[in-house]
């Protein structure tokens, strides 16, 4: 009985990985408009790369955490963290339902990629509409489109660093934060 009990946790975590690939299986990852590949980096390099990204970037377009679990390494580092961010995968999990609750109908598209040696950057386009709520303001159903750039590097098939940066700026004035 004992051996048992050992070996849930494990059968356990097999389970939710399980789980988690089951749910994504019925989930059409984005695609980039525009790819660019460095053609030194081995074919497999590249395409696990590419699967990291698309991911993580369908991951920004639906909301679904399990995406974002399977694209981020455990040790997942932000190297552009937010402030009042936290560190790790429950960044970017926040991050996103954060955004959900001001934007709920927001998407995102991956209009360039570039591979090189172990890092993807993808250059993102969200959009929606500001129907929710962000700080104290209720959206009136502004339109968002606002811009963001990504670098992630990738280990072992899994996003390990992120750096990024977003038109914060327009998307404040978008949402009435700050006067245009």
């Amino acid at each position: 009985m004992k051996r048992f009990y050992k070996t849930l946790p494990s059968l356990t975590a097999a389970w939710v990985i399980t789980i988690a690939y089951t749910l994504m299986a019925d989930t059409v990852l984005i695609e980039p408009h525009h790819l660019t590949i460095d053609r030194s980096v081995p074919r497999k390099q590249v395409h696990a790369q590419i699967m990291a990204a698309r991911r993580y970037d369908t991951f920004w377009d639906t909301g679904e955490e399990a995406l974002a679990r399977a694209a981020l390494a455990s040790n997942f580092i932000d190297d552009t963290l937010p402030i009042g961010r936290v560190q790790g995968i429950d960044g970017p999990l926040a991050a996103s339902r954060f955004m959900r609750v001001a934007i709920p109908d927001l998407r995102c598209e991956i209009e360039q990629m570039i591979v090189a040696g172990d890092r993807v950057v993808t250059h993102l386009r969200f959009r929606g509409h500001f129907t929710g709520r962000s700080k104290q303001i209720q959206g009136q159903g502004q339109t968002i489109n606002f811009i963001a750039t990504d670098i992630y590097r990738i280990a072992d098939g899994r996003i390990a660093e992120n750096w990024h940066i977003e038109d914060n700026l327009t998307l404040q004035q978008q949402l009435g934060l700050i006067p245009k």
